[in-house]
């Protein structure tokens, strides 16, 4: 079975990179009937928090990804935080110690520093090897360290040979004899290095395939070196090109939103964030762009995931969003768009409540002009607030004929029997056909004495959601009537 993981560090909200990652994954383990594990590494204990954790997971659930196996929903391979694994990777540095595939050595951190600044003093890579270290392992020193309760650090024996990998997505890699030294796997508080514990974490968790961000690329020799040393099958692995911002630079905060928390908080539909994800460096056999989770699932594979660097389009996402916000289902569209309008002070809770089918109409009336659902407060507006009407001054026959129009359709809507948008397209032919005003000046004088504006919705949806008095109201402001 194929078994994939994603595995953030709880230190920050889930970034788009991250985000592509376990959406690539997630799936890679759909598409092949395989299993999905979520991994939390929280060796940075200083920047990790339960918080970021907790609001990771939400994000990533958010989205429409879900995992098999996790620390919430338990496993037969947990614990599924690196901070409840201190036991076996200790018991795993033990068994290198033992095969004598590393040692420890008995140094402070600052002598190891010093070490690497004369190694680059002399022009040399600050690569260490056993026989440099060994000096720190002095009966006298061993004895310092277990009096004072301290411990070693633990370094892992580099075989010096050539290493080669055949990446999924970036083919064969090759990495010469010599590139590092040996190095740490064991820290003196018993913390594992990254490196360590995601291959002792991967190896017990039968990971089968490692897909990640090529950031990761140069962590894959030791991690190679390691799976070799423990003698355990190496996962394939498939480093997936960075995202960049359309400037060609890696995406940052300069480039705007780069959390899924803040593209959830400004309007995007999970959905739409999940398909504009995933096609940015994956792309779908027949070229479609607006895909459904399943159609997703079905078509993903690793072969047409992109070998260069993905460009983070902001425009294209919002075109997406607004794709999927016309074509939703609008009860859901109306409860999702409600905390906008009430965070913008239109509504309150209890008014959207008691007001919802005319709420509902109102949404969909505007929804088909905005591209997030953070937009809809602002074309709502016209419906909640004032506006300004500036009255009417026709100057030649035209314009009189109009004025001649709108007032006839102010003294008809006032007694019209019922107020709904077939009578009032038929109270508008009534008038153009008597009058014959020009119907486009007509139609566009009517819009901007409404709502001060010369686009937005359809405008009989305009008269009828604004209601009688509201409609009678400006059309008398226009045309200057007590």
């Amino acid at each position: 079975m194929n078994r994939v993981r994603f595995a953030p560090s709880p230190t920050g909200y889930l970034h788009v990179g991250g985000a592509r990652t376990a959406l690539f994954n997630y799936l890679f383990a759909k598409h092949y009937d395989g299993k999905f594990v979520l991994r939390i590494e929280d060796t940075d204990i200083s920047r990790s928090t339960k918080e970021y954790e907790e609001q990771l997971m939400e994000s990533l659930l958010w989205m429409g990804i879900t995992w098999d196996e996790g620390p919430d929903v338990g496993g037969e391979t947990g614990p599924y935080r690196q901070t409840e694994r201190t036991d076996i990777y200790v018991k795993m540095v033990d068994e290198l110690i033992n095969s004598g595939k590393a040692y420890r050595v008995y140094a402070y951190p600052e002598e190891i520093e010093t070490l690497h600044d004369d190694l680059l003093s002399q022009g040399k890579p600050p690569h260490y090897d056993q026989q440099m270290l060994e000096k720190f392992n002095t009966p006298e020193r061993k004895k310092e360290f277990e009096g004072g309760g301290l411990n070693p650090v633990v370094f892992f024996k580099m075989p010096r040979k050539e290493y080669r990998l055949l990446d999924l997505i970036k083919g064969e890699v090759i990495f010469k004899e010599g590139a590092i030294g040996d190095f740490v796997i064991l820290r003196s508080n018993n913390q594992p290095i990254y490196n360590f514990a995601v291959v002792v974490d991967d190896i017990l968790m039968e990971i089968t395939h490692v897909i990640r961000g090529d950031d990761h690329l140069s962590n894959t020799l030791r991690q190679l070196a390691l799976y070799e040393a423990f003698e355990a099958p190496i996962p394939s692995f498939a480093h997936v090109s960075m995202i960049l911002g359309p400037d060609g630079k890696k995406l940052s905060k300069r480039h705007g939103d780069t959390s899924v928390e803040q593209f959830r908080d400004r309007g995007f539909l999970p959905e739409a964030f999940f398909n504009f994800l995933t096609l940015l460096g994956w792309s779908h056999p027949e070229g479609k762009e607006i895909l459904s989770y399943g159609e997703i699932i079905e078509s993903f594979t690793i072969d047409r995931v992109n070998t260069s660097a993905a460009i983070f389009d902001e425009a294209k996402a919002r075109w997406m969003n607004g794709v999927y916000i016309r074509e939703a289902d609008l009860d859901r569209i109306t409860d999702l768009t409600i905390p906008f309008l009430v965070q913008a002070g239109l509504i309150s809770l209890e008014e959207a409540g008691a007001n919802l089918k005319w709420l509902k109409r109102a949404i969909d009336s505007v929804r088909k002009g905005v591209e997030l659902l953070s937009e809809i407060p602002e074309k709502m507006k016209l419906y909640f607030e004032e506006i300004q009407v500036r009255p009417l001054s026709p100057e030649n026959e035209e314009q009189r004929k109009v004025f001649r129009s709108l007032e006839a359709f102010k003294d008809r809507i006032e007694y019209l029997n019922s107020w709904s948008n077939e009578e009032i397209v038929s109270t508008i032919k009534e008038i153009l056909k008597e009058i014959k005003p020009d119907r486009k000046s007509f139609y566009m004088s009517l819009r901007h004495v409404l709502t001060a504006s010369e686009e937005g919705p359809e405008l009989v949806d305009v008269v009828f959601l604004l209601g009688r008095n509201k409609t009678l109201h400006r059309l008398q402001q226009a045309l200057r009537l007590p």
